[in-house]
């Protein structure tokens, strides 16, 4: 009799073991993919900051082009405002496909991996 408690008590040792064991791997699992994901934010926004003072700078420089060429600096500026404007407008139309579908795809695909 005193045998069998004994094998009871250490398959609920094992079992309460397997748990715990189970429970930090998850736990180590959910950091990684956490960690992951924030490291792939934190390059995508720093890509995205330098990348807006490139587009600034040349957005000036044509605006100044384009103003050369009309005769006013002004309306240059008001040429390239405009076609910022066409392209917000389209990105705003389909922010769904190409913004929205792609990036909820990547989260899912990060945080199962």
């Amino acid at each position: 009799m005193e045998e069998q408690t004994t094998d009871i008590d250490n398959l609920l040792s094992d079992a309460g073991d397997y748990i715990e064991t189970r429970t930090t791997l998850w736990k180590l699992k959910a950091i990684e993919s956490l960690s992951d994901v924030s490291g792939e934010l934190v390059s995508g926004l720093g890509m995205i900051v330098i990348g807006s003072f490139v587009i600034i700078i040349f957005s000036i420089g044509l605006a100044l082009l384009i103003g050369d060429w009309v005769g006013k600096s002004y309306y240059g500026f008001f040429i390239v405002g405009g076609m910022y404007a066409i392209i917000a407008a389209v990105l705003y139309a389909r922010r769904g496909q190409w913004l929205k579908e792609p990036f909820s795809n990547m989260l899912i695909r990060k945080i199962l991996k």
